[in-house]
């Protein structure tokens, strides 16, 4: 098996892990926090004031942080942290942790085509800057280059830290790599994971034709924002690991170079937000102006599994597209079950019936005497499908059909197997398990079909797309959105193990709320070209107001189970971009906003400072419904009332309608009913009074709220869990 095999299968495993005792001589890497200057002019001297005349470590010293916290980062023993903290201004210490790393066809299904549209609307986001804090890039890549681009904004302030500095270009406008925590060696951005390549062609790629994975997905490639310009932060490495000391500093360098979109395909298990360091970083970043995109993370389905649940971020979810590499397993009963692979081979005899036996979860196999057979493998929660795959192969297996975890549901992924293979839903291998055991010799082969497109039930909730409600904050709805990120074919550094085709351009198939994040963080970009004036929270508000509820056949949206996906799963829905360009209202946020909503969170004034970096007075506060975001998420016990306000982006004598979906068990009064406005950027403030029609207790229900005008829609989801 190949590294990037390997690291594929490995990164859904890696997660936030203990830190380990100190004794007094080991040096550990620290994030310090120190009461905050006034101004940056003595900035550097200061925080090295609060070193040892002498550190143990010559390069003790790491990070200078200047906008994402009031601190910087260093190596200490235990006493060196002990002296530090009686060191007057010294806040805080904590040790550092590790984040784990949570498209030819997806511009169209979203709606987005050359020459018209959204796409022409905002020039394909032409001028706008997305960083992208990841792996690093591959730069000679041709989704990175610039022909036709435009130079870098005056504002640009970034650098190219590769050794060949002429790798940037209009496009790849900025390269940095920021290793001191991490300290393996890799001193350059350039990507050997894969990860980084991939997120930033989704986001703002430019257009490649004949891009394929070993002859399936074919088309021409395209991010979503294909003018953009891309700024690239490697902060996390080929192991798949991202110290959040490094993940900091790379936040704040984004934030100094002028980026104007941030893009996050990192998550990491939910923490109070003063603990956060991400929650902090990019809360930085929303109060410069910066829109965050975060991944929701891959734990779903279940419950709680949410992570970067904080209001200033879009936290996106993950869905299918309406395209399938489609690897049929067929049984000598004339039962067929369509499953995927974008490993394909054309001299594989599929009218050839071979014999098939079941493998369990195909570890050590050899035993089984499976040469020359099909072998069915379980899912297995530690064993992933392309460590089955090699075991079938290295066995002498001729194919292998893999059925899901339960958990997993019909979710089905199409990857770079070892040997002729179709991964099928759980239930389908439940249903080929019973066929075996139903007769004395049982049968089976694959048949490819190829790329197929127009999935009706399209888009579907991947199965590990993470889930709400917010642990942290169950008054906000999370996720904010779901988008692609399932089976998206987009940049890779490297070349597939089977691939033969001898073709320079190397594309791959990957899945996660890692790819649906930068397809958010593009459609920003493209929002943020065509509304040069809407804040952060406005073009977040446009997209979740604006996302669809329904599938291709106007059904509601489905989950990996294929029952309709709670608002849980879906947030506001399914991005929708063309619409999200014309909201006709917004749910504006003022960054100062979030200050009595963080106080409301029953944190200390000191613990709320540290996220807003600068003293607060929490004698005003408001309980988390009552931050005027897009959606609700009412705990509802006695009855309670909201205040919302939005803002005319429309037509300036515009006029809507309230219309409520009420969740079951729920009254729900809207005041005033109507909405009048006579100029652009005019505010209307409403009220919602949600009351229990019903005894229902410790259940979810779910409706919504919609202003109405003659020619748009502007829909708020209603999440109610009865206490």
């Amino acid at each position: 098996m190949t590294l990037l095999k390997l690291l594929y299968a490995l990164i859904p495993l890696f997660s936030l892990f203990s830190v380990l005792a100190q004794t007094s001589s080991e040096v550990k890497s620290y994030i310090i926090h120190v009461k905050q200057l006034y101004n940056n002019d003595n900035l550097l001297h200061y925080h090295n004031s609060f070193l040892p005349p002498v550190p143990t470590s010559n390069d003790s010293f790491l990070y200078s942080y200047k906008h994402v916290i009031s601190g910087f980062a260093a190596r200490l023993t235990a006493q060196e942290l002990e002296a530090m903290k009686a060191k007057n201004g010294f806040i805080s210490a904590h040790p550092d942790t590790m984040y784990q790393l949570s498209t030819t066809h997806s511009p169209s299904f979203l709606g987005l085509y050359p020459g018209t549209g959204l796409w022409t609307q905002s020039n394909q986001g032409k001028g706008v800057i997305i960083g992208v804090l990841d792996t690093g890039i591959f730069p000679s890549h041709p989704s990175f280059s610039d022909v036709n681009m435009p130079a870098p904004p005056a504002k640009w302030k970034g650098k190219c830290k590769f050794a060949n500095k002429t790798v940037c270009n209009n496009k790849l406008i900025g390269a940095r790599f920021f290793n001191s925590a991490s300290q393996l060696g890799e001193d350059s951005p350039l990507d050997q994971n894969g990860h980084g390549t991939h997120t930033a062609s989704i986001a703002a790629g430019s257009f490649v034709k004949n891009a394929c994975a070993l002859g399936n997905a074919c088309g021409t490639a395209a991010g979503m924002a294909p003018q953009a310009h891309l700024a690239i932060y490697k902060v996390c490495y080929k192991s798949a690991i991202c110290p959040r000391i490094d993940l900091l500093a790379g936040i704040d360098a984004a934030i100094e170079d002028g980026v104007d979109i941030i893009s996050l395909s990192i998550s990491h298990i939910s923490v109070p937000f003063h603990d956060d360091f991400l929650a902090i970083g990019t809360f930085a970043a929303a109060r410069k102006g910066i829109f965050v995109s975060c991944a929701a993370g891959n734990n779903g389905p279940f419950k709680k599994s949410i992570h970067n649940e904080v209001p200033w971020v879009l936290t996106v979810g993950a869905s299918t597209t309406d395209r399938r590499i489609i690897a049929t397993a067929k049984l000598g009963n004339g039962q067929v079950f369509d499953g995927e692979s974008v490993y394909q081979p054309k001299g594989f005899p599929a009218g050839k019936m071979l014999p098939l036996v079941y493998g369990s979860s195909c570890r050590n196999i050899s035993s089984l005497g499976v040469k020359g057979k099909v072998v069915l493998c379980d899912g297995a929660e530690d064993f992933e499908p392309l460590y089955q795959s090699r075991e079938v192969s290295d066995s002498g297996g001729a194919a292998a059909i893999l059925a899901n975890l339960e958990q997993d549901g019909f979710t089905t992924y199409a990857e770079d197997h070892f040997l002729p293979a179709a991964a099928v839903s759980y239930m389908a291998g439940l249903q080929i398990k019973a066929y075996i055991n139903s007769t004395k010799s049982p049968k089976a082969t694959i048949l490819f079909k190829g790329t197929i497109f127009g999935d009706p039930l399209a888009p579907i909730v991947a199965g590990f797309s993470a889930r709400g409600p917010s642990l942290q904050t169950p008054g906000v709805l999370k996720p904010d959105i779901i988008g692609p990120g399932m089976n998206i074919l987009a940049a890779w550094p490297f070349h597939l193990d089977a691939d033969t085709s001898g073709s320079k351009l190397t594309f791959n198939i990957w899945a996660g709320t890692s790819m649906s994040t930068p397809h958010l963080a593009g459609v920003a970009a493209l929002l943020k070209r065509a509304h040069t004036n809407w804040s952060p929270a406005a073009i977040k508000s446009a997209i979740m107001t604006t996302a669809g509820r329904v599938n291709a056949v106007r059904t509601a949206i489905l989950d990996e189970k294929l029952a309709p996906a709670d608002v849980l799963a879906t947030g506001a829905g399914h991005v929708n971009p063309c619409n999200a360009n014309d909201p006709g209202l917004v749910y504006d946020i003022e960054p100062d906003d979030y200050i009595p909503f963080i106080c409301g969170l029953g944190y200390t004034e000191e613990q709320v400072g540290r996220i807003v970096r600068k003293q607060v007075n929490c004698t005003s506060k408001i309980p988390q419904g009552q931050l005027n975001y897009p959606t609700f998420s009412v705990l509802l016990g006695s009855s309670q009332t909201f205040k919302r306000t939005v803002t005319n982006v429309g037509e300036p004598f515009s006029y809507y309608f309230g219309k409520i979906v009420e969740p079951k068990g729920v009254k729900i009064i809207v005041k005033p009913s109507q909405l009048w406005f006579t100029r652009l950027n005019q505010k209307a403030s409403f009220s919602v009074t949600f009351s229990r029609s019903s005894n229902m207790t410790n259940t979810y229900s779910q409706g919504y709220l919609q202003w109405v005008s003659r020619k748009r829609t502007v829909t708020s989801v209603i999440s109610v869990k009865f206490t």
